[in-house]
Protein backbone atom coordinates (compact mmCIF):
# COMPACT_ATOMS: atom_id res chain seq x y z
CA UNK A 1 0.00 0.00 0.00
CA UNK A 2 1.40 3.29 -1.28
CA UNK A 3 1.30 6.10 1.15
CA UNK A 4 -0.17 9.48 -0.07
CA UNK A 5 0.21 12.72 1.62
CA UNK A 6 -1.43 15.51 0.28
CA UNK A 7 -0.40 19.51 1.47
CA UNK A 8 -3.82 21.74 1.79
CA UNK A 9 -7.25 21.00 2.37
CA UNK A 10 -8.81 23.06 -0.47
CA UNK A 11 -11.12 21.78 -3.00
CA UNK A 12 -8.60 20.21 -5.02
CA UNK A 13 -6.52 18.67 -2.03
CA UNK A 14 -9.76 17.14 -0.33
CA UNK A 15 -11.37 15.76 -3.82
CA UNK A 16 -7.91 13.97 -4.94
CA UNK A 17 -8.20 12.18 -1.37
CA UNK A 18 -11.52 11.00 -1.92
CA UNK A 19 -10.03 9.32 -4.85
CA UNK A 20 -7.54 7.66 -2.91
CA UNK A 21 -9.66 6.75 0.06
CA UNK A 22 -12.22 4.66 -2.41
CA UNK A 23 -9.10 2.79 -3.48
CA UNK A 24 -7.37 -0.34 -1.82
CA UNK A 25 -4.14 0.42 -2.91
CA UNK A 26 -3.46 3.83 -1.33
CA UNK A 27 -3.04 5.06 1.93
CA UNK A 28 -3.99 9.06 1.90
CA UNK A 29 -3.48 11.98 4.81
CA UNK A 30 -3.95 15.24 4.32
CA UNK A 31 -1.92 18.07 6.01
CA UNK A 32 -3.51 21.68 6.59
CA UNK A 33 -1.64 24.07 8.26
CA UNK A 34 -4.97 26.26 9.39
CA UNK A 35 -6.55 24.25 13.02
CA UNK A 36 -9.68 23.85 10.54
CA UNK A 37 -10.21 22.97 7.34
CA UNK A 38 -11.46 26.99 5.99
CA UNK A 39 -15.04 27.10 4.64
CA UNK A 40 -15.42 30.86 3.50
CA UNK A 41 -19.07 30.32 4.38
CA UNK A 42 -21.87 31.86 1.45
CA UNK A 43 -19.46 33.00 -1.19
CA UNK A 44 -20.32 30.90 -4.29
CA UNK A 45 -18.25 28.84 -7.10
CA UNK A 46 -19.74 27.75 -10.72
CA UNK A 47 -18.82 23.87 -11.85
CA UNK A 48 -18.93 23.23 -15.22
CA UNK A 49 -20.43 20.08 -16.71
CA UNK A 50 -17.08 18.58 -16.93
CA UNK A 51 -15.89 18.69 -13.34
CA UNK A 52 -19.53 17.52 -12.25
CA UNK A 53 -19.42 14.26 -14.15
CA UNK A 54 -15.82 13.99 -12.53
CA UNK A 55 -17.70 14.66 -8.68
CA UNK A 56 -20.33 12.33 -9.64
CA UNK A 57 -18.28 9.52 -9.12
CA UNK A 58 -17.62 10.14 -5.20
CA UNK A 59 -21.33 10.39 -5.30
CA UNK A 60 -21.96 14.75 -5.89
CA UNK A 61 -25.27 13.80 -7.52
CA UNK A 62 -26.43 12.81 -4.01
CA UNK A 63 -26.26 16.29 -2.55
CA UNK A 64 -29.39 17.77 -1.40
CA UNK A 65 -31.16 19.89 -4.27
CA UNK A 66 -31.63 22.47 -1.81
CA UNK A 67 -27.71 23.08 -1.80
CA UNK A 68 -26.78 23.38 -5.38
CA UNK A 69 -28.32 25.32 -8.46
CA UNK A 70 -28.29 24.76 -12.34
CA UNK A 71 -28.75 28.08 -13.85
CA UNK A 72 -29.99 27.60 -17.66
CA UNK A 73 -28.26 30.65 -19.05
CA UNK A 74 -25.75 33.80 -19.19
CA UNK A 75 -27.34 36.84 -19.00
CA UNK A 76 -24.77 39.83 -20.78
CA UNK A 77 -25.22 43.53 -19.77
CA UNK A 78 -23.54 46.57 -20.30
CA UNK A 79 -22.39 48.20 -16.49
CA UNK A 80 -22.57 51.57 -18.12
CA UNK A 81 -26.72 51.41 -18.67
CA UNK A 82 -27.61 47.99 -17.13
CA UNK A 83 -29.06 47.61 -20.63
CA UNK A 84 -29.09 43.71 -21.96
CA UNK A 85 -26.63 43.03 -24.46
CA UNK A 86 -27.28 39.38 -25.01
CA UNK A 87 -27.66 36.04 -23.62
CA UNK A 88 -25.85 32.19 -23.86
CA UNK A 89 -27.87 29.44 -23.49
CA UNK A 90 -25.96 27.29 -21.33
CA UNK A 91 -28.04 24.02 -21.40
CA UNK A 92 -26.01 22.61 -24.80
CA UNK A 93 -23.46 21.48 -22.67
CA UNK A 94 -25.77 19.74 -20.56
CA UNK A 95 -26.35 15.96 -19.98
CA UNK A 96 -29.39 14.10 -17.86
CA UNK A 97 -26.57 13.51 -15.33
CA UNK A 98 -24.20 16.49 -15.71
CA UNK A 99 -25.55 20.11 -15.28
CA UNK A 100 -23.79 22.88 -15.10
CA UNK A 101 -24.07 24.15 -11.46
CA UNK A 102 -23.29 27.25 -8.89
CA UNK A 103 -23.68 26.27 -5.26
CA UNK A 104 -21.77 27.83 -2.09
CA UNK A 105 -17.97 26.80 -1.63
CA UNK A 106 -18.96 25.46 1.65
CA UNK A 107 -21.47 23.32 0.47
CA UNK A 108 -18.73 21.72 -1.74
CA UNK A 109 -16.11 21.88 0.73
CA UNK A 110 -18.41 20.60 3.42
CA UNK A 111 -19.12 17.35 0.79
CA UNK A 112 -15.68 16.58 -0.04
CA UNK A 113 -14.65 16.29 3.63
CA UNK A 114 -17.85 14.08 5.24
CA UNK A 115 -16.31 10.59 4.50
CA UNK A 116 -12.51 12.00 5.39
CA UNK A 117 -12.50 12.14 8.83
CA UNK A 118 -9.21 11.14 10.92
CA UNK A 119 -7.61 11.71 7.82
CA UNK A 120 -7.70 15.72 7.91
CA UNK A 121 -4.81 16.36 10.00
CA UNK A 122 -5.00 20.78 10.61
CA UNK A 123 -2.25 22.37 12.64
CA UNK A 124 0.18 21.39 10.13
CA UNK A 125 2.66 23.85 8.75
CA UNK A 126 5.47 22.56 6.66
CA UNK A 127 8.84 24.00 6.94
CA UNK A 128 10.75 20.97 5.03
CA UNK A 129 10.83 18.66 2.38
CA UNK A 130 13.30 15.83 1.98
CA UNK A 131 13.80 13.04 -0.27
CA UNK A 132 15.47 10.09 0.88
CA UNK A 133 15.85 7.31 -2.02
CA UNK A 134 11.96 6.43 -3.16
CA UNK A 135 10.52 7.84 0.57
CA UNK A 136 9.66 11.59 0.87
CA UNK A 137 10.42 13.28 4.57
CA UNK A 138 8.27 16.20 5.38
CA UNK A 139 8.77 18.32 8.56
CA UNK A 140 6.76 20.61 9.96
CA UNK A 141 6.41 23.00 12.52
CA UNK A 142 5.01 21.99 15.35
CA UNK A 143 8.00 19.37 15.20
CA UNK A 144 6.15 16.32 13.82
CA UNK A 145 7.74 14.21 10.75
CA UNK A 146 5.65 11.92 8.30
CA UNK A 147 7.57 9.92 5.66
CA UNK A 148 4.82 9.07 2.16
CA UNK A 149 5.63 7.14 -1.25
CA UNK A 150 3.79 10.18 -3.37
CA UNK A 151 3.80 14.09 -1.95
CA UNK A 152 0.67 15.98 -3.84
CA UNK A 153 1.03 19.94 -3.00
CA UNK A 154 -2.12 21.12 -3.24
CA UNK A 155 -2.09 24.76 -0.48
CA UNK A 156 -2.54 27.39 -3.31
CA UNK A 157 -1.53 30.19 -5.01
CA UNK A 158 1.05 31.16 -2.56
CA UNK A 159 1.97 27.60 -1.88
CA UNK A 160 4.98 27.20 0.82
CA UNK A 161 5.60 23.83 -0.47
CA UNK A 162 6.08 24.37 -3.80
CA UNK A 163 8.00 27.27 -2.28
CA UNK A 164 10.11 25.01 -0.29
CA UNK A 165 10.80 22.80 -3.58
CA UNK A 166 11.57 25.79 -5.53
CA UNK A 167 13.55 27.79 -3.45
CA UNK A 168 10.74 30.61 -4.35
CA UNK A 169 11.60 30.79 -7.61
CA UNK A 170 7.83 29.79 -9.07
CA UNK A 171 6.20 33.06 -7.09
CA UNK A 172 2.61 34.06 -8.66
CA UNK A 173 2.21 37.77 -10.08
CA UNK A 174 -0.04 40.54 -8.83
CA UNK A 175 -2.67 41.13 -11.61
CA UNK A 176 -3.23 44.67 -11.82
CA UNK A 177 -7.10 43.65 -10.69
CA UNK A 178 -8.63 43.34 -6.94
CA UNK A 179 -11.38 41.12 -6.26
CA UNK A 180 -14.31 42.59 -4.64
CA UNK A 181 -17.16 39.78 -3.45
CA UNK A 182 -19.91 38.74 -0.85
CA UNK A 183 -23.18 38.03 -0.61
CA UNK A 184 -26.31 39.90 -1.90
CA UNK A 185 -29.40 40.19 0.60
CA UNK A 186 -31.02 41.86 -2.18
CA UNK A 187 -31.89 41.18 -5.70
CA UNK A 188 -30.79 44.32 -7.85
CA UNK A 189 -32.52 45.61 -10.31
CA UNK A 190 -32.85 43.65 -13.42
CA UNK A 191 -31.02 41.08 -12.33
CA UNK A 192 -32.79 37.85 -13.29
CA UNK A 193 -31.95 35.65 -9.92
CA UNK A 194 -32.22 32.40 -11.84
CA UNK A 195 -29.65 32.75 -13.81
CA UNK A 196 -25.82 34.15 -14.32
CA UNK A 197 -25.46 37.58 -14.76
CA UNK A 198 -22.32 39.34 -16.25
CA UNK A 199 -22.07 43.24 -16.57
CA UNK A 200 -19.45 44.58 -18.68
CA UNK A 201 -17.37 47.63 -18.41
CA UNK A 202 -14.75 49.91 -18.12
CA UNK A 203 -11.66 47.96 -16.47
CA UNK A 204 -14.34 46.52 -14.21
CA UNK A 205 -16.90 43.39 -14.63
CA UNK A 206 -18.71 41.80 -12.02
CA UNK A 207 -21.32 38.63 -11.91
CA UNK A 208 -24.64 38.03 -9.60
CA UNK A 209 -25.63 34.29 -9.75
CA UNK A 210 -27.50 32.08 -7.32
CA UNK A 211 -26.22 29.50 -5.36
CA UNK A 212 -29.40 27.52 -4.34
CA UNK A 213 -33.23 28.03 -4.88
CA UNK A 214 -33.86 30.17 -1.67
CA UNK A 215 -32.51 32.86 -3.76
CA UNK A 216 -29.18 33.71 -2.39
CA UNK A 217 -26.91 35.39 -4.81
CA UNK A 218 -23.05 35.22 -5.19
CA UNK A 219 -21.62 39.08 -6.41
CA UNK A 220 -18.37 39.04 -7.46
CA UNK A 221 -16.32 41.95 -9.27
CA UNK A 222 -12.90 42.31 -10.87
CA UNK A 223 -11.49 45.77 -11.28
CA UNK A 224 -8.31 47.50 -12.47
CA UNK A 225 -6.17 48.74 -9.76
CA UNK A 226 -2.72 49.46 -9.67
CA UNK A 227 -1.35 48.57 -6.02
CA UNK A 228 2.32 49.17 -4.71
CA UNK A 229 4.58 46.61 -4.07
CA UNK A 230 4.37 47.51 -0.03
CA UNK A 231 0.54 47.42 -0.50
CA UNK A 232 0.59 44.47 -1.85
CA UNK A 233 2.36 42.28 0.78
CA UNK A 234 -0.12 44.03 3.49
CA UNK A 235 -3.31 41.83 4.19
CA UNK A 236 -4.33 43.88 6.66
CA UNK A 237 -4.98 46.66 4.14
CA UNK A 238 -7.55 44.92 2.24
CA UNK A 239 -9.75 44.43 5.47
CA UNK A 240 -9.09 48.22 6.27
CA UNK A 241 -12.00 50.57 6.05
CA UNK A 242 -10.71 53.40 5.00
CA UNK A 243 -9.05 51.35 2.42
CA UNK A 244 -12.04 49.34 1.40
CA UNK A 245 -14.38 52.73 1.20
CA UNK A 246 -11.37 53.93 -1.47
CA UNK A 247 -12.21 50.78 -3.53
CA UNK A 248 -16.02 50.83 -3.21
CA UNK A 249 -15.79 54.73 -4.19
CA UNK A 250 -13.59 53.92 -7.31
CA UNK A 251 -16.27 50.91 -8.62
CA UNK A 252 -17.23 52.47 -11.72
CA UNK A 253 -21.21 51.84 -10.95
CA UNK A 254 -23.77 54.77 -11.15
CA UNK A 255 -26.06 53.21 -8.44
CA UNK A 256 -23.66 51.63 -5.99
CA UNK A 257 -26.50 51.40 -3.68
CA UNK A 258 -26.31 47.42 -3.68
CA UNK A 259 -22.87 47.39 -2.37
CA UNK A 260 -23.63 48.48 0.91
CA UNK A 261 -26.24 45.81 1.08
CA UNK A 262 -23.27 43.05 0.47
CA UNK A 263 -22.73 40.33 3.58
CA UNK A 264 -19.36 39.23 3.97
CA UNK A 265 -17.72 42.00 2.20
CA UNK A 266 -14.20 41.11 0.91
CA UNK A 267 -11.32 42.90 -0.87
CA UNK A 268 -8.93 40.63 -2.16
CA UNK A 269 -5.51 41.38 -4.45
CA UNK A 270 -5.80 38.92 -7.64
CA UNK A 271 -2.12 36.73 -7.83
CA UNK A 272 -1.82 34.69 -11.21
CA UNK A 273 0.72 31.80 -12.08
CA UNK A 274 3.16 33.59 -14.85
CA UNK A 275 4.32 30.49 -16.19
CA UNK A 276 4.55 26.35 -14.95
CA UNK A 277 6.89 25.05 -12.65
CA UNK A 278 8.03 21.64 -13.96
CA UNK A 279 9.23 19.07 -11.01
CA UNK A 280 11.97 16.82 -11.37
CA UNK A 281 10.33 14.11 -9.26
CA UNK A 282 7.77 12.06 -10.49
CA UNK A 283 6.47 11.18 -6.97
CA UNK A 284 5.75 14.67 -6.15
CA UNK A 285 3.05 16.82 -7.86
CA UNK A 286 1.45 19.79 -7.52
CA UNK A 287 -2.48 20.08 -7.79
CA UNK A 288 -5.33 23.10 -8.23
CA UNK A 289 -3.72 26.75 -8.02
CA UNK A 290 -0.55 25.15 -6.71
CA UNK A 291 -0.16 24.52 -10.35
CA UNK A 292 -1.55 27.19 -11.88
CA UNK A 293 -3.89 29.86 -11.08
CA UNK A 294 -5.92 31.44 -13.56
CA UNK A 295 -7.43 34.89 -13.93
CA UNK A 296 -11.20 35.10 -12.76
CA UNK A 297 -12.46 35.35 -15.96
CA UNK A 298 -13.60 32.19 -16.74
CA UNK A 299 -15.09 30.61 -13.86
CA UNK A 300 -12.52 28.03 -14.20
CA UNK A 301 -10.82 27.79 -10.95
CA UNK A 302 -12.58 25.22 -9.05
CA UNK A 303 -13.89 23.13 -12.07
CA UNK A 304 -10.20 22.85 -13.29
CA UNK A 305 -8.67 22.22 -9.89
CA UNK A 306 -10.93 19.00 -10.17
CA UNK A 307 -10.51 18.03 -13.55
CA UNK A 308 -6.38 18.51 -12.71
CA UNK A 309 -7.16 15.89 -9.66
CA UNK A 310 -8.47 13.96 -11.16
CA UNK A 311 -5.98 13.54 -13.89
CA UNK A 312 -3.21 13.08 -11.20
CA UNK A 313 -5.37 10.36 -9.87
CA UNK A 314 -5.78 8.51 -12.97
CA UNK A 315 -2.15 8.76 -13.86
CA UNK A 316 -0.69 7.42 -10.43
CA UNK A 317 -3.26 4.28 -10.20
CA UNK A 318 -2.07 3.79 -13.89
CA UNK A 319 1.73 4.48 -12.75
CA UNK A 320 2.06 6.30 -15.62
CA UNK A 321 2.41 9.93 -13.67
CA UNK A 322 5.02 10.89 -15.81
CA UNK A 323 2.57 12.29 -18.69
CA UNK A 324 0.97 14.04 -16.01
CA UNK A 325 2.30 17.74 -16.35
CA UNK A 326 2.56 17.70 -20.01
CA UNK A 327 -1.51 16.40 -20.59
CA UNK A 328 -2.55 19.28 -17.71
CA UNK A 329 -0.14 22.07 -18.57
CA UNK A 330 -1.40 21.71 -22.40
CA UNK A 331 -5.14 22.07 -21.20
CA UNK A 332 -4.17 24.69 -18.58
CA UNK A 333 -2.07 26.86 -21.45
CA UNK A 334 -5.68 27.19 -23.80
CA UNK A 335 -7.89 27.85 -19.91
CA UNK A 336 -5.38 30.56 -19.23
CA UNK A 337 -5.46 31.92 -22.98
CA UNK A 338 -9.38 32.46 -22.87
CA UNK A 339 -9.08 33.49 -19.64
CA UNK A 340 -6.82 36.34 -20.61
CA UNK A 341 -8.90 37.23 -23.65
CA UNK A 342 -12.44 37.31 -21.79
CA UNK A 343 -10.68 39.69 -18.85
CA UNK A 344 -9.51 42.06 -22.18
CA UNK A 345 -12.96 41.60 -23.60
CA UNK A 346 -15.13 42.25 -20.84
CA UNK A 347 -13.13 45.54 -19.85
CA UNK A 348 -12.78 47.75 -22.87
CA UNK A 349 -13.69 50.97 -22.35
CA UNK A 350 -13.43 52.84 -26.17
CA UNK A 351 -16.84 53.18 -27.08
CA UNK A 352 -16.23 52.11 -30.55
CA UNK A 353 -14.70 48.74 -29.43
CA UNK A 354 -17.17 48.23 -27.02
CA UNK A 355 -20.20 48.60 -29.63
CA UNK A 356 -18.18 46.21 -31.92
CA UNK A 357 -17.04 43.79 -29.12
CA UNK A 358 -21.61 43.74 -28.62
CA UNK A 359 -22.34 42.67 -31.99
CA UNK A 360 -20.02 40.25 -32.30
CA UNK A 361 -21.28 39.10 -28.96
CA UNK A 362 -24.64 39.33 -29.89
CA UNK A 363 -23.51 36.83 -32.89
CA UNK A 364 -21.32 34.52 -31.25
CA UNK A 365 -23.61 33.18 -28.77
CA UNK A 366 -25.75 31.58 -31.34
CA UNK A 367 -23.36 29.95 -33.06
CA UNK A 368 -22.74 26.44 -32.36
CA UNK A 369 -20.08 25.90 -34.04
CA UNK A 370 -17.76 29.02 -32.21
CA UNK A 371 -19.86 27.78 -28.97
CA UNK A 372 -18.60 23.93 -29.38
CA UNK A 373 -14.23 24.96 -29.87
CA UNK A 374 -14.41 27.89 -27.21
CA UNK A 375 -16.44 26.33 -24.48
CA UNK A 376 -17.17 23.24 -25.37
CA UNK A 377 -13.90 22.22 -24.84
CA UNK A 378 -13.54 23.59 -21.37
CA UNK A 379 -17.01 22.35 -20.32
CA UNK A 380 -17.58 19.70 -21.29
CA UNK A 381 -14.75 17.53 -22.73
Amino acid sequence: MKKIAIIGAGISGLFIANLFKRSPNFQVTIYEKNTSVVLEEGYGIQLSVNSIRILNEIGFQKLKNDEKFTPEKINFFSNENANKICELDIRDFNSEECKYTTLKRSSLINFLKIDLKDLIMTGYNISKIDQQDKLIKLSFENNKEKECDYLIIADGVFSKSKSLISNSKAKPKYNNTLAIRGILTKSPEKIDNKNINLFLGSNFHHVIYPVNPSGDLNFIAIMKYGLLAQEKKNYLLFSDNLFIKKVLDKVPLKNKDFLRDLKGLNIFPVFVSDNFYKLQNNNIHLIGDAFFAFPPSFAQGASQSIEGAYELFKSIEKNNESNFFKNRAKKTKMVNIRSKFNQFAFHLSNPLTTFIRNIFLKRLVKNKIFLKSYLGKIYKN
